[in-house]
């Protein structure tokens, strides 16, 4: 149990970690920080933190294990604001979307104390923010991808690791480099184009009757356009190469998707779909085998 948990923004990634804690019994006091008065007190009134520390000496005192999950660009002055109060056994970790910038980040704020600093992002999330958003099951057969540093100890980063399984959650590790060129294909393109499709519709004179018309494939379509903008600016501009790339690469499928419209062959566009909807389904398969939970007492 780690006596002491500090939760740089207690929305619903870091209230989420703080209740999963809480409730498995892995945390002796939870604090949280924020730059919303507001926010911190309802996080207080809900019970998801114990207290809220007035500044970063006050946080950092004592701290045994620190996650910041805040947007990725104020992960830098995050860390440089409780370098002067960073004890020697206190680690830090994180929860943003991108890691390479957060590791240059962290390298810049943190100098030779970056050993301390085990970058993560939790695979985890919902289109809802703010500490009501928090929920104790979040992470519960969900993935979190640690990215360690040379400079980590194997202690360290065992720390953090530990404290993502007792909130229900599976460690995987890749180095940043990797970590972003994954997510910005599976997570970062996504949520452009979820923003992208609905700012579109909304931008046309008949938004409203269009709106009106959406139904369920649209609104499934478009679920992640409702996370914080601000977050997903900030991601997008810290894996902009990358997510370049990816978008290169989705223009180019389209390209050819409009060509097999523009000459009616369907059967093209059938396997365009069948190969989809194939690999689709093995990707379902896979996550729900992945996030079953084992049945205790069952034979082995």
């Amino acid at each position: 149990m780690a006596a002491k948990v500090v939760i740089f923004g207690v929305g619903l990634i870091g209230g989420s970690f703080a209740r999963a804690l809480k409730g498995a019994g892995a945390a002796a006091t939870l604090v949280g920080v924020g730059r919303s008065p507001e926010a911190m007190a309802r996080a207080l009134e809900l019970g998801i933190i114990d207290s809220v520390a007035q500044s970063p000496q006050h946080a950092m005192r004592g701290a045994d294990l620190v996650l910041i999950a805040a947007p990725v660009a104020q992960t830098g002055a995050i860390l440089a604001s409780i370098l002067p109060f960073l004890e020697a056994g206190t680690v830090i970790t994180d929860a943003g979307s991108t890691k390479s910038d957060v590791v240059l980040a962290a390298r810049e704020a943190l100098g030779e104390r970056v050993g301390q600093f085990v970058p993560g992002h939790p695979i985890a999330g919902r289109e809802t923010n703010g500490p009501d958003a928090a929920i104790a099951d979040l992470y519960v057969g969900k993935k979190v991808v640690l990215t360690p540093l040379p400079e980590n100890t194997a202690a360290d980063v065992e720390r953090v690791a530990a404290a993502w399984r007792a909130c229900g959650a599976l460690i995987h590790q890749l180095s940043p480099a990797e970590h972003d060129k994954v997510f910005a294909a599976v997570s970062h393109l996504p949520h452009l184009l979820a923003y992208a499709l609905v700012d579109d519709i909304a931008s046309k004179p008949h938004a409203k009757q269009l709106f009106q018309y959406a139904a369920s494939g649209f609104r499934d379509f478009t679920r992640i356009a409702g996370s914080s903008p601000e977050m997903w600016r900030d991601i997008s501009l810290a894996n902009r190469d990358a997510l370049i790339g990816e978008l290169d690469a989705y223009l180019a499928q389209l390209t050819g998707l409009r060509a097999m419209l523009a000459c009616a062959d369907g059967a093209a566009l059938e396997s365009v779909y069948a190969n989809a909807q194939q690999a689709r389904r093995q990707w379902i398969e896979a996550i729900e085998a992945a996030e079953t939970p084992p049945r205790h007492g069952s034979p082995e």
